[in-house]
């Protein structure tokens, strides 16, 4: 037998003068079948290298042990890590993942459910994309029958399981800190006010600022979440007559650059300007000073998400959804602590680093 397509259980059954049937009761180790048997059949299992053909065998257990991930950035550090805590909870679950990147389109992210969907995967988790405002493709997943767990990104108009992180306390620790640091013209640079995460953001940080008796200006609270939005707009608020002194931006990457461009005007961090991010990965560490952030953990999200996607797949969760809260943590470093008093009481959630 010299074929150099997959070997199947007809390929062995041929070979040793017996039934399909009589192999894959041999590779069961059914008590039907004598040792002699199916000491044949492993024989010539090991020799022909044969393994189980994974589409057949799901449309015979009508479950392909494949669960698809749906996320708007695979090289984004924060979606790296949930992917790592993804990946590590099916593999050791028994599962295959697949991976789609929707790249902030919604248009992509349509197609990626379509291309899953057909794939036959047994259920799927989706952070969903800037640009989503539309959510037909969602309930197409659960028509199907199809477990369905968003994460850090949710669709609110369904009912299904999901995994946030506190966003708005999150959001609160980080503007208290800057309060605290003597921050008193605070600006917002916001995200997209379709995204359930912007919106608990921002009202962190309105919930900060009302409690310090401040002012709230909606002038200071301003969409920009990315490189390029920071790069066009920080330039005119460090001109401005009544100057920020503190920004506190909805993602690390529009903080990192705001800190350039106050840098490249002469102003210096935190003394003139202090800048806090949220998600407090590699990019952090990178910036000069460090910047201080509000930790996501996103392994943690990565896990909790596939543990209640599987718990469904395989009914060991069923009744209500659920909501899955994770903490956020605020790592002080040197963008904002500019007069080292606030240093956190034990239990809090606020941690200080280099």
């Amino acid at each position: 037998m010299h074929k150099k397509t997959q070997i199947t259980i007809k390929d062995i059954a041929k070979e040793l003068g017996i039934s399909p049937s009589t192999v894959s009761k041999a590779l069961k180790d059914h008590s039907d079948i004598s040792d002699e048997t199916k000491k044949a059949v492993r024989e010539l299992v090991e020799k022909l290298n044969y393994r189980p053909d994974p589409i057949a065998l799901s449309l015979k257990i009508g479950q392909s042990k494949t669960i698809g991930v749906i996320i708007p950035e695979i090289v984004h550090y924060f979606f790296s890590t949930v992917i790592s805590g993804i990946e590590d909870e099916a593999y050791n679950s028994g599962y295959q993942v697949i991976f789609c990147q929707s790249n902030e389109s919604y248009d992509r992210e349509v197609r990626a459910v379509e291309t899953l969907l057909s794939g036959r995967v047994d259920g799927i988790l989706v952070s969903m994309s800037k640009t989503t405002d539309k959510y037909d493709h969602f309930k197409k997943i659960k028509e199907y029958g199809i477990p369905l767990v968003f994460f850090d990104r949710i669709c609110e108009e369904l009912e299904t399981d999901k995994v946030i992180v506190d966003d708005e306390e999150g959001a609160f620790c980080a503007v208290s800190h800057l309060i605290n640091e003597g921050c008193r013209e605070i600006v917002h640079l916001a995200g997209p006010q379709n995204l359930k995460i912007a919106q608990e953001r921002m009202k962190g940080y309105i919930r900060a600022i009302l409690k310090a008796g401040l002012t709230i200006k909606e002038e200071n609270i301003i969409k920009c979440d990315t490189v390029n939005d920071a790069r066009l707009i920080v330039p005119g608020l460090i001109k401005r007559e009544n100057r920020p002194d503190g920004i506190f931006a909805v993602n690390d990457l529009t903080a990192a650059e705001a800190m350039k461009v106050i840098k490249a005007s002469g102003l210096n961090i935190p003394e003139d300007i202090s800048v806090v991010g949220f998600t407090s990965g590699m990019i952090s560490d990178l910036t000069d000073p460090p910047l201080t952030s509000v930790e996501q953990h996103g392994y943690e999200i990565g896990r909790e998400a596939a543990k209640l996607l599987i718990g469904r797949i395989e009914n060991k969760i069923s009744g209500e959804f659920i909501t899955r809260i994770i903490k956020t943590e605020l790592i002080i470093k040197k963008s904002s602590w500019k007069f080292q008093t606030s240093l956190p009481r034990q239990g809090s959630n606020l941690r200080p680093t280099d």
